[in-house]
Parts: structure tokens; sequence; C-alpha cells
């Protein structure tokens, strides 16, 4: 299974390399003052710096795999049902890129019958990319990453990425998993993920902010590493999963953190 996907590994590569050029690019001009930005209808912003990454993306990919299907952040889907599938965010941390935040990345993932199976993660500012395939180690700038043992919920160290979207109904048990864990990070968008399989933190929880675009591309990455991806409800993410992610490094931790979530249900 892994010789198959990794025949697209090269396309992803290259379009990584195509992202960091333009964001570092972009990162030189806007060093100094404010950066131009519109407002989606979801109320989150847009540069044109998404918009051009992810058409060169685009392109490329369309170039190499006519056959292929694409699901965008700025540019929607195309044959989205397609046996293949390239889920594209060109930049995850927006808000981030806008202030000059340094956490901030393209997620470039390839979805097989909706199922995430290659994942590259290019962080432009920190020079750092990460790759996983299914079925092979994965890795940051070539070197193999793993997540780190840990089943204890009172001493772990998690990350969320925006406390402001939390869905209501996820309220109650996402402030109780705030409380029962030894210290947490916000704001890393996708590094906080990152950093879990690279063994730094041992749990990652997000409600109302998450979509396909955000966690496709992460899936394969932290699971080839050693650890864990799902929704609140212990399945697979797919390119049809909700808004709700729980990662973690450990299976056993990602056991304890479910029961915990269930305690709040109806």
């Amino acid at each position: 299974m892994s010789s198959k996907y990794l025949e697209f590994i090269d396309i992803a590569m290259k379009a990584a390399d195509v992202s960091r050029e333009i964001l570092t690019e972009h990162r030189v001009k806007y060093l100094r003052g404010n950066y131009d930005f519109k407002t989606k209808n979801d109320a989150s912003p847009v540069t044109e710096t998404d918009e051009r990454v992810e058409h060169e993306i685009r392109s490329m990919i369309q170039a190499a795999f006519p056959s292929h299907g694409m699901l965008g952040e700025e540019y929607g889907a195309d044959a989205q049902d397609a046996e293949f599938v390239w889920v594209i965010d060109p930049i995850d941390g927006t808000r981030q890129f806008i202030v000059g935040y340094p956490f901030y990345g393209t997620l470039i993932s390839l979805c097989h019958w909706g199922q995430p199976v290659l994942g590259v993660v290019e962080m432009p500012v920190m020079a750092e990319r990460w790759v996983g395939i299914a079925g092979q180690p994965s890795t940051v700038n070539g070197l193999p990453i793993e997540t780190r043992e840990h089943d204890e919920l009172s001493t772990t160290l998690a990350a969320s990425s925006n406390t402001e979207f939390v869905f209501p109904e996820d309220k109650e048990a996402y402030e109780h998993l705030m409380k029962s864990t030894k210290w947490r990070v916000y704001g890393g968008a996708c590094y906080g993920y990152l950093s879990l399989a690279a063994g730094k933190i041992d749990l990652c929880y997000d409600s109302g902010i998450m979509r396909e675009v955000d966690y496709c591309a992460l899936v394969p990455i932290i699971e080839g590493a050693g650890g864990v991806m799902s929704d609140w409800e212990g399945q697979p993410l797919t390119m049809h999963s909700g808004m709700k992610v729980l990662a973690a490094g450990d299976r056993r931790l990602h056991t304890k953190v479910l029961e915990e979530i269930k305690k709040f249900r109806p």
C-alpha cells in the first residue's frame, strides 16, 4: 500500500517548494507595516497570498494528475468524489500570518476515497517540512519523528488552536480538559499538532474551528509518528468528518480523554 502513495510525494514536495518561495517573499515584503486582507463570509480573514499559494498549487497538481479531485480553503471543491482528492490549506494560520507571528504553514494532503494517506506541511519561517505517508515513518526535514509515551492526564502537556470557536455543546468538556491537563498552549495553528508528532506535547483538542483542510495533512504525519487522531467520538478522520478533532501521542491517553469527554454528553 505504501508504495502506491509514494508516487505522489514528488508533486507534493514541489508544491511545498512553491509555497515556501511565495510565503517567504511576502514575509520579507511586509516585514514592516500592515498586511492588507479581506474578510470572508465566515468572518475569517483571507489575503492575496492565500489565494496565490492555492492557485499555484492547484495548477501544479492538476497538470500532473488531471483525473484527481481538489478541495481548497480558498477556491472550494472540484471533483470531490474522485478516487484521489488533494486537500489544500494555503496558509493555515492566516491571522498569525497577517500580524507577523511565525506559526503559519501550508498544508497539502492527498485523500484516497476520503481517507488522508499523504500529508506535507511547509513551515516557511522555521524552515521545516513535515511529511507523513500511510505505512511510512513520518519525518521533519528528512529526520524521523516519534510521539512520546504518556498516559497520565494530570501531567499531560496540551495544545488547542483557539478557545473562541468551541461549540456550545462542547464547552463543558473542553473546559474540563483545560483544568485536567498540566498546562496548555494556544494559537499555534497546525504547529501544536506537529509538536505532538515530534513528542514535545501529548494532546491536542479543538472544537468548532478545524475543517478538512486543517486536519487532513496532519493525520498521516501524526499516525506515522506513532500517535492517533480522531473526532470527539473516536472515529477516524476523513474528508467528511466534522469540526471536532482530538489527537494524542499515546493511544492510552487518547482512550482516557475520550472517556472524559463522554462524561459531558447528554
